[in-house]
């Protein structure tokens, strides 16, 4: 993404990200990290549904379809729901890295208008890390996975504990969250949020 700011630059000592051995082979579906999560989950009726698979490395692809719900201008997807799309896109990636981390900014470039109806393509990927820090960068594209591009973006996110959510969340959907039997899935329900 060209003009991104100077936070979004890594720093001179970052290292290349790591896949974590036991991430989702690619190709494999990530699944919603959260079922009532607005970007992924399935709870969410006029939610995005956003469908992430695990790419090589550590990349993802994704997609999902603008619903009338989601539009802004008549006709066309609301410009927050476009950065809402890449936000839960690139926050996926820390699945990979299998690193719980929460969005510290994300740039977006609107680069065409996308059409309620049309399927956005996304593709993203972590491109270093330094300490806390994880650097990434997402493309969504029209028409196809090398259509042409409607939106990108940048982001910096950091690694948190746990207790960032304990702390800030709503106790009902914390407790639920943390009493699910499957320890990924319950790990999960925390790796995007901010």
């Amino acid at each position: 993404m060209s003009g991104s700011s100077a936070s979004l630059q890594p720093p001179a000592d970052a290292v290349e990200p790591v896949r974590h051995p036991d991430a989702p082979a690619p190709g494999e579906l990530l699944g919603a990290h959260y079922g009532a999560c607005f970007g992924c989950g399935g709870e969410q009726p006029h939610g995005l549904h956003l469908q992430a698979r695990a790419g090589e490395g550590v990349s993802i692809t994704a997609e999902f379809t603008v619903q009338p719900a989601h539009q802004g201008a008549p006709g066309l997807a609301h410009g927050g729901v476009l950065a809402t799309a890449l936000d839960e896109t690139l926050g996926s990636l820390n699945w990979l890295l299998r690193t719980i981390a929460v969005t510290g900014r994300l740039e977006t470039d609107f680069v065409r208008p996308v059409p309620v109806g049309a399927t956005l393509y996304l593709e993203a990927e972590v491109t270093a890390v330094a300490g806390r820090k994880i650097y990434s960068t997402a493309t969504g594209r029209l028409d196809g996975p090398g259509g042409p591009v409607a939106v990108r973006a940048d982001a910096l996110f950091v690694e948190v504990k746990v207790d960032h959510f304990v702390e800030h969340g709503r106790e009902t959907e914390i407790k639920a969250a943390m009493s699910d039997p499957d320890q990924a899935r319950r790990a999960r329900a925390f790796e995007v949020n901010p």
